[in-house]
């Protein structure tokens, strides 16, 4: 077991495998037709790249970003060098699937248009969708500040593109600031997407 633990790749692997046989016995037992059961597996996608995507979020707001200032110069590089890129790489793939597998079950729910418009166009206006859709704009735009400012940002300050100490800086303020944004959006985005499925349905 330890030597299964020790290895992260073949952590994943075997917990997939479990995961897969659970849902395999999801499959078989669904007594309510093939469509329920894909919005069922779109979901756990959903919330699994989600939980990677705000959780990496929060990590460098609350624990990264702040504490950063009161490691030592000498041990910063181990940071923008090593963990920061690595980290990047899940967070920014984390919200890109994150949004996907949401588009994708919200279509194969049969809302997609009604979320996207707030519930607009239908008559009367489907608060259901307008909740739903409220929290999938945000986390739309959440996932655009991540590609559109906070990975090129990122990109520049920890030295993976060329840049100046000035250069360096402004982008290390922008990802900051985008960075923020994004936390400050992910309680209401969290609020809208947890509570829509117990009180709608």
């Amino acid at each position: 077991m330890a030597g299964l633990l020790s290895n992260l790749r073949n952590t994943m692997i075997v917990s997939f495998i479990i995961a897969l046989i659970i849902v395999a016995g999801y499959h078989v037992h669904n007594g309510s037709g093939e469509g329920v059961f894909w919005q069922a597996v779109f979901r756990w996608l959903h919330v699994i790249f989600g939980v990677m995507w705000i959780g990496l979020l929060w990590y460098f707001n609350f624990v990264q970003t702040r504490v950063m200032p009161q490691i030592p110069a000498e041990l910063k590089p181990a940071v923008s060098k090593y963990i920061a890129p690595e980290a990047l790489f899940w967070f920014r793939w984390g919200a890109a699937f994150t949004v996907l597998m949401g588009l994708i079950l919200a279509y194969n729910r049969g809302f997609l248009l009604q979320a996207l418009t707030l519930g607009f166009t239908e008559q009367p206006i489907g608060v259901g969708h307008s909740f739903i859709g409220l929290g999938m704009w945000l986390g739309i735009i959440m996932a655009l500040n991540v590609w559109v400012f906070i990975w090129p940002a990122q990109k520049i300050s920890l030295g993976l593109v060329e840049g100046d100490a000035d250069a360096k800086a402004k982008a290390a303020r922008t990802g900051l600031i985008f960075s923020r944004i994004n936390t400050f959006l992910s309680v209401p985005m969290l609020a809208c997407m947890t509570m829509n499925q117990t009180i709608f349905g």
